[in-house]
């Protein structure tokens, strides 16, 4: 493929218009056009300031690939994924995840994943259906996981929540502003490790961040968010491990984490 097609292909896969891009760039969109056409190509300083904001190396842009990935920023139906929620919930009376599916869902429309066309609301299921593939039916848990962003994201107060106080207590602990207010990350997962419910939704938002980093952060964010990956997910994961009911659980958190968290490392030092 050209310079050119590798622009355009980059910047869909990202859900930019060439406006957009042109906006991030601060050149016109003209600009952008015959670049995407191969009218002409970027100056070096160019090529380097395209692959900051698409969040690629250089050479994904320059090399000739006559056989690109095909790529997907979703693998599963919303619709389906709160069906198969609501569904467990009522089998297993899970009351609070009931009236949390609806009330998050609600609270995040019109929101999107950073730099995408996904639906906000996509993660908090994912986090919901995760934990309940791994035999996890505690309600306190699962509705937490549906709500875990409303109050930092949604403008909505704890207190609202239409859930138990151990739900809330959870959310709040996963809460890192509000109202203004930025917790400290020291203070920030101090306070998660001392509850085990905490640390497992935590855990379970981490896996889902790390799947679909590579489009949503900066590479200086990716190597961030790792070094923070290695310095705080290991000590909850011993949290979760120590609990009898989340033993196998730990298992599986700790091979996701550690492992897309090296492939990460892998391919920054690439």
């Amino acid at each position: 493929m050209s310079i050119g097609e590798n622009i355009r292909r980059i910047r869909e896969e990202r859900g930019l218009t060439q406006e957009n891009l042109a906006d991030k760039l601060d050149v016109s969109f003209q600009s952008v056009s015959a670049w995407e056409r191969d009218v002409n190509h970027p100056d070096v300083d160019n090529l380097v300031r395209i692959s900051d904001v698409l969040n690629v190396g250089v050479d994904a842009l320059v090399r000739d690939n006559p056989h690109p990935f095909v790529t997907t920023e979703t693998l599963f139906d919303m619709d389906r994924m709160k069906t198969y929620i609501k569904t467990v919930a009522r089998e297993h009376g899970l009351k609070d995840t009931l009236n949390a599916a609806d009330f998050a869902k609600t609270a995040h429309e019109g929101q999107y994943r950073k730099h995408s066309a996904v639906p906000y609301f996509y993660h908090p299921l994912n986090l919901a259906c995760h934990a309940l593939a791994m035999g996890l039916y505690d309600d306190a848990l699962i509705s937490a996981c549906l709500l875990h962003d409303v109050v930092e994201d949604c403008g909505v107060r704890t207190e609202d929540l239409p859930v138990c106080e151990e739900t809330k207590e959870i959310v709040r602990l996963l809460t890192k502003e509000e109202n203004g207010y930025k917790k400290k990350e020291e203070a920030y997962y101090q306070a998660i490790l001392e509850n085990p419910k905490a640390c497992v939704v935590k855990c379970l938002d981490r896996c889902n961040n790390l799947t679909t980093m590579v489009w949503g952060f900066s590479r200086n964010g990716m190597r961030k968010y790792i070094r923070e990956t290695d310095r705080w997910y290991p000590q909850m994961l011993r949290v979760i491990k120590a609990q009898p009911e989340y033993f196998h659980a730990a298992w599986l958190l700790k091979y996701q984490i550690e492992s897309m968290a090296d492939i990460y490392k892998r391919f920054l030092q690439g």
